[in-house]
């Protein structure tokens, strides 16, 4: 397509923004040695560990260390083994080519992934995460803002002004109020990418749409905001293509932290979580190995996002993940990992998108690539 070679404007600003949020996000794990969702479920902190001590005094036991080395050459090996055959497996042929179809369904279902755990901020009173609470009476404009974002992205009305308005907010929370914030930087890449692809269908944008620019029709006389919307969905269109691959990449960018940051780096805290729910009696083994074994999966797993490695399987691994600690860990918030469940579906549904393995090796589901969200 002939926009490849010249992005407008409007789509550089939402690259830098894009650069930016990621930038402040490191900046904030950089200075701040925070725990991420182990602050969900536990109340105080772990023994103080050193990191580099603690993974060696894991690994150096010989039944940790063959059962952690078993479980990559494992995993290594049927990896490799797929690589080399390269098997055409009908089943997954059928899949691909049915998620195609879905593409203009992953808008809405961004919207319902973050509208209603907004809405739910706004009610019970945090900022993004659960962990930074606020005073719904002391606060009241505050909390307005929190479930007006929230309805109107469920709503999908003026979807890329409320979803520009929650990445400030999202922004100011980090920077000036607790960059604590950063455990659920899951919201960015989602309000991201309603930002470039809007609120699709169906949605109330997409309903006042339809009216204002029918000739004749008494709503169209006194809105003005189709224009804008028509405006907005032209100059954003060179980045349509571009928001699988910023989904996944921030959807990498976050199992990379969770598990590098929240387990690896604070072994203490992990610990506390293995302690308080008996995961020892689910897989018997060390709990140091139950704690630098999830580490280590979910970096495995956020790098072959951020790669474009298996798009697919490494967002469904994500799926069960996020399902297994929800069941597993009953006091683990539901609402707060909504979104993390509206990414991995969107992803999964999207594939990898361009600059990704996926799309340099594999075989795309279109003769033009993967399934995309279709244009308004």
């Amino acid at each position: 397509m002939s926009d490849r070679s010249a992005i407008s404007s409007p789509a550089v600003a939402v690259a830098s923004l894009a650069a930016s949020s990621l930038t402040a996000v490191l900046l904030a794990v950089a200075v701040r040695p925070s725990a991420a969702h182990v602050d969900y479920v536990t109340e105080e902190d772990g023994d103080p560990l050193d990191a580099v001590a603690f993974l060696v005094e894991v690994l150096s036991d010989p039944f940790n260390a063959a059962a952690f080395a078993g479980s990559g050459l494992v995993v290594v090996a049927g990896i490799t083994a797929y690589l080399w055959v390269r098997p055409t497996i009908r089943d997954v042929v059928v899949l691909r080519e049915t998620l195609v179809e879905y593409g203009d369904l992953v808008p809405w279902m961004l919207r319902l992934s973050i509208g209603l755990p907004l809405v739910g901020a706004g009610f019970q009173g945090y900022l993004f995460a659960p962990t930074l609470t606020f005073d719904t009476a002391a606060s009241p404009l505050l909390r307005v803002l929190f479930i007006g974002i929230g309805f109107c992205v469920l709503f999908g009305l003026a979807t890329r002004i409320v979803s520009a308005i929650g990445l400030l907010t999202f922004a100011w929370v980090l920077l000036v109020v607790d960059p604590g914030v950063v455990i659920a930087m899951e919201y960015v890449p989602v309000l991201l990418a309603l930002l470039v692809v809007g609120g699709g269908r169906p949605s109330a944008d997409d309903m006042l749409l339809a009216v204002a620019s029918t000739p004749g029709t008494y709503y169209g006389r006194v809105d003005p905001v189709h224009h804008l919307k028509a405006f907005l969905d032209d100059s954003m269109a060179p980045l349509r293509e571009y928001v699988p691959t910023l989904l996944r990449a921030g959807m990498g960018v976050t199992f990379v932290y969770l598990g590098l940051i929240e387990k690896l780096a604070d072994p203490g805290r992990g610990l506390l979580v293995v302690e308080k729910y008996d995961l020892t009696a689910v897989v018997p083994v060390d709990p140091g190995l139950w704690v630098v074994g999830a580490g280590v999966a979910e970096i495995a797993v956020g790098l072959a996002l951020v790669a474009g490695f298996f798009t697919r399987g490494a967002a469904a691994v994500s799926f069960v993940l996020f399902t297994t600690t929800l069941f597993g860990l009953p006091d683990d918030p539901v609402l707060a990992h909504v979104a993390l469940f509206g990414l991995a579906s969107a992803v999964f549904t999207l594939g990898s998108g361009p600059l990704s393995f996926d799309r340099w090796f594999g075989r795309p589901a279109l003769e033009e690539g993967e399934p995309a969200i279709p244009a308004d």
